[in-house]
């Protein structure tokens, strides 16, 4: 029996690497937003992995979340080892 490779128009759990990947615009229903410490952070990378739209960027000495994509899930405030994210209400 052949394996069948499944074929997605668009991003989706998936990928083989070969497209963009999918990026929604958060817009305005977060209500928090995640802040973080420079002093705490060593630059681990951590947050960067766990974050599900993958909008934490790197800045060469510490990663710091894109907030036009960032949807206020948290997920990066909770693996973050020496907690140097918090999340903050969002403003406005």
């Amino acid at each position: 029996m052949a394996i069948k490779k499944i074929e997605y128009p668009y991003e989706s759990c998936w990928s083989d690497a070969d497209q963009l990947v999918l990026y929604m615009e958060t817009g305005t229903w977060r209500t928090s937003r995640p802040k973080l410490d420079k002093e705490k952070c060593t630059y681990c990378g951590i947050c960067a992995l766990y974050c599900p739209p993958q909008c934490m960027k790197d800045k060469g000495d510490h990663f710091e979340p894109n907030l036009e994509f960032c949807k206020g899930c948290g997920i990066c405030v909770k693996e973050c080892p020496r907690k140097a994210i918090t999340m903050v209400p969002e403003e406005g």
